[in-house]
């Protein structure tokens, strides 16, 4: 077996903004000084650059940052043989990335990215929200009111970068109305981020009937 197409994929694969997977091989490739590869959900393999220890060699994972570029680490190789930093494009495109990936209305949420110093506005999955701009990399907003779970998106003068996982907008119950009654009885619940409500339970049982 020649493993031209790369040896001993030890770390976790990512997967990238594009819904592909990306990932190392330490070993094997072209040069016998390891690969980065792409693998499809449908399982197409195809290898995006063979070390060939100028640039490195044994590389052992990937990230993507906000830029769409990925970046890892090689142990060995490079100019004085002792490992490199590296740095590859796929071609795909800047995103922001939010901290953390869920929360309630008017939880506070840093935001991550590029060039984010002129921003125009932010939206969770289409609801505008306030936002503070911290730096070029950051900015923090909170989440809305009616905001429900989507990615979010952050306009910008040079275009609209999207977040690459979607943001859950965690459901709050304020209250509900009547706060007893008999069976059969007619409950208004209040709160926010209700709507996509599939089901109701009182103690554990399922209610009969269920309107948003």
């Amino acid at each position: 077996m020649n493993c031209t197409d790369g040896l001993e994929p030890a770390a976790a694969l990512i997967q990238a903004t594009d819904g592909n997977f990306y990932g190392t091989t330490t070993n094997g490739g072209a040069y016998l000084y390891g690969t980065v590869f792409k693998i499809t959900p449908e399982g197409k393999l195809t290898t995006l650059h063979n070390f060939g220890s100028t640039d490195g060699a044994f590389p052992n994972g990937l990230i993507q940052a906000t830029d769409g570029n990925f970046y890892g680490k090689a142990s060995e190789g490079g100019a004085s043989g002792d490992g490199t930093v590296f740095r590859l494009s796929a071609g795909l495109g800047p995103f922001v990335e939010t901290q953390s990936t869920s929360g309630k209305v008017g939880a506070t949420v840093i935001i991550l990215g590029s060039n984010l110093k002129d921003v125009i506005s932010v939206t969770f999955n289409g609801t505008s929200a306030k936002f503070t701009v911290v730096s070029s990399t950051e900015i923090t907003t909170t989440v809305p009111s009616d905001a429900t779970t989507g990615k979010v998106k952050v306009k910008t003068p040079s275009g609209t970068l999207t977040s690459n996982v979607a943001f859950r907008v965690t459901p709050t119950i304020s209250g509900f109305s009547p706060p007893s009654g008999p069976v059969g009885t007619s409950v208004v619940i209040t709160g926010e981020s209700l709507t996509g409500t599939t089901s109701v339970t009182f103690g554990g049982v399922k209610a009969t009937s269920l309107k948003c």
